[in-house]
């Protein structure tokens, strides 16, 4: 592992628990979930929009198909949404997802440093599990809270907090990692800090969420103190 290039709030680390987000933060999966939006929509005769993949990528596949059955009319029950959507995560993240560079490293150095740390992800656990292979982050994390373990989505603290309990650390110590601005501005009414993980995903607002939270990064280098 290389040596940091100078300090700063995130290494050595100014906080002594860490929460993070999978999609777009420590994966860029966002091409991979705009194929199942664009795919789901599509099949109903739907024309996919960035806002419907906004609010899709914040409520977790239980709240996001209450919404699109609300929004759109649908027949479907949630239980034959989720599914549809777990088929498809999973043949997608078996084979095509990857860590950002610098990012196990960073998460690794974290627990060395005896900091813990837990993921906070809108994906099921079907979908996670589908992708051991190459990012087994139930190794990775000493907790992994998804959406459907608290029964909604980023919009509210929730799930933020059920992590942060689960590593038995209080809200005001914990860092989140973030790329959504809701899941910031959630983390924040938490209570805790909130890194914003910049991402080269259309959808995201980079100079947005770096306002909301209290620094921001744009790749896992940089959190390391090296930005090469």
């Amino acid at each position: 592992m290389q040596e940091p290039a100078s300090e700063g709030p995130l290494w050595p680390p100014s906080f002594s628990a860490a929460i993070f987000d999978f999609d777009d933060t420590l994966a860029l999966t966002h091409g991979l979930w705009r194929q199942v939006d664009i795919a789901f929509l599509g099949s109903r005769g739907i024309p996919y929009t960035p806002d419907a993949g906004r609010t899709l990528s914040m409520l977790g596949f239980a709240g996001g198909a209450r919404w699109c059955i609300e929004r759109y009319g649908l027949k479907d029950t949630v239980g034959e949404i989720c599914d549809e959507w777990n088929a498809m995560g999973r043949a997608l993240y078996a084979t095509q997802v990857r860590l950002r560079p610098g990012a196990k490293a960073y998460v690794a150095a974290l627990r060395s440093a005896g900091v813990p740390v837990a993921l906070a992800t809108t994906n099921d656990p079907d979908v996670l599990a589908a992708m051991r292979a190459n990012v087994d982050v139930y190794d990775l994390f000493d907790a992994v809270v998804c959406a459907r373990d608290v029964g909604c989505g980023k919009d509210r603290p929730d799930i933020y907090l059920e992590a942060a309990r689960r590593i038995a650390a209080q809200p005001g110590d914990c860092m989140v990692f973030e790329d959504l601005l809701q899941g910031i501005c959630s983390a924040k009414r938490a209570g805790m800090r909130a890194c914003a993980v910049l991402s080269d995903n259309p959808l995201q607002d980079g100079r947005e969420v770096a306002r909301a939270a209290d620094c921001s990064i744009a790749s896992w280098r940089e959190a390391m103190g090296n930005d090469g």
